[in-house]
């Protein structure tokens, strides 16, 4: 890297921690990755671990910016960002950024809070940042947005604003499923059939109380019939990303636009099972979008926005 960062933005998750060294004009200039996720951590690991990664960006004589979503905020993370509750304009989370008190030398760490709903019970810790980004690229926007993942985010916005939104445990479901469950002795997931996931997502739209009921098929298809592992395993994925869609898109709201925000394999899965319900579909990547949102939110907060919070020890 030729020069120094302006600003650091960081996502740090339950698994994961990411940051980027952004320049004047909020663009990386340089990425870092480790897998020193929340989960791994307790409370005094996060200070040394974040000046770790982010090394030589870091000046004492210089202190630099950097702020953080996900589950760095948590109850369990780094210093608790409390949840906004919706509905909540995007950028009205720019006032609520949390200062943590014992950051690294020569960084200024701030922690975006993530939304909460009361009825029905959910909460959103990370994804908030990827929705205002979104807003940064596409301001008019207003539809639905899913982010799928272990766990899928649905959410409406409407005017800049989170207005409801909704949590479907897909990818823990196909992750039990497929690797701790009696279907693991026939799904092989190095393989895939197209044909069979499409044949799986309209099996749910057209059904989906009795998606339940389909997936001892996967395995049976093996055991009476001549189903390859590949086709299990896309089965296995149709049958649940279809009963995900069925449930959180109201056929009545058809006409409303979807934005896809995560990992392009990911999303490409959702827009092809989307396509079947002849919804319009626009994709995003994720990391463009934490990193958008951040970089609004930084914009847009002011020093005496940010709230000031002792670390729970």
């Amino acid at each position: 890297m030729r020069e120094p960062p302006t600003w650091i933005a960081v996502d740090w998750g339950t698994s994961r921690l990411r940051a980027w060294a952004m320049g004047p004009d909020d663009r990386p200039l340089e990425a870092q990755a480790s897998e020193a996720g929340m989960a791994r951590l307790d409370r005094e690991a996060f200070a040394p671990t974040l000046a770790a990664l982010l090394g030589g960006w870091l000046d004492p004589a210089r202190p630099r910016d950097v702020v953080i979503c996900g589950m760095a905020g948590s109850r369990q993370g780094w210093c608790e960002a409390p949840y906004r509750t919706v509905p909540v304009p995007l950028s009205g989370l720019s006032g609520h950024l949390v200062t943590v008190p014992d950051a690294p030398a020569g960084a200024i760490v701030r922690i975006v809070p993530g939304l909460r709903q009361l009825s029905p019970p959910d909460v959103i810790r990370g994804e908030e940042t990827q929705l205002a980004g979104l807003l940064a690229l596409k301001p008019a926007f207003a539809g639905v947005v899913c982010l799928p993942g272990t766990h899928s985010k649905w959410a409406e916005m409407v005017d800049g604003a989170v207005t409801r939104f909704a949590t479907v445990m897909t990818g823990e479901l196909f992750d039990l499923l497929a690797h701790r469950s009696i279907l693991r002795h026939s799904v092989d997931d190095t393989a895939w059939d197209q044909a069979a996931f499409d044949a799986a997502v309209g099996d749910a739209l057209a059904d989906p109380a009795r998606v339940s009921a389909r997936l001892f098929g996967v395995r049976a298809g093996a055991l009476v019939g001549d189903q390859p592992p590949a086709a299990a395993i896309a089965r296995l994925s149709g049958l649940l990303i279809g009963q995900e869609l069925a449930a959180v898109l109201a056929p009545s709201e058809s006409d409303r636009p979807v934005a896809l925000v995560g990992a392009s394999r990911l999303t490409a899965l959702y827009a092809r099972a989307l396509d079947r319900m002849d919804r319009s579909v626009t994709r995003f990547d994720g990391d463009d979008l934490v990193v958008a949102g951040l970089s609004r939110l930084r914009a847009a907060a002011r020093p005496h926005d940010t709230v000031q919070r002792e670390t729970v020890r």
